[in-house]
């Protein structure tokens, strides 16, 4: 895992925060730890997700995300393959418009 760490600040319900507070007294560790290893776990399943990987790949496909977005979020095999198909579409669209 890499050392270089971001800063990040949001705001949850207590109950959540409490419950984080509770988990940590009870692991020993500190609340970053709690969220840090609850987010990795979310998107560590949320990727896995088939309705959801379409979302991204769609996203993709419109732009609104770049390569490297699209490869942190699905990893560096499976951006590979989108980025191939992407262009395969944009080729066979290119060729759709002039044999129009």
């Amino acid at each position: 895992m890499s050392s270089d760490k971001k800063r990040v600040q949001f705001r949850a319900p207590h109950r959540l925060v409490d419950r984080t507070d509770a988990l940590a007294d009870v692991l020993g560790e500190d609340r970053t730890d709690i969220l840090v290893t609850a987010l990795r776990e979310y998107l560590q399943d949320a990727t896995h997700d088939d309705a959801l990987t379409q979302e991204i790949a769609a996203a993709y496909y419109d732009d609104e995300i770049s390569f490297e977005q699209l490869k942190a979020l699905v990893g560096a095999e499976e951006a590979a393959n989108l980025r191939v198909l992407k262009q395969q579409l944009d080729r066979d669209f290119v060729d759709e418009v002039a044999d129009a």
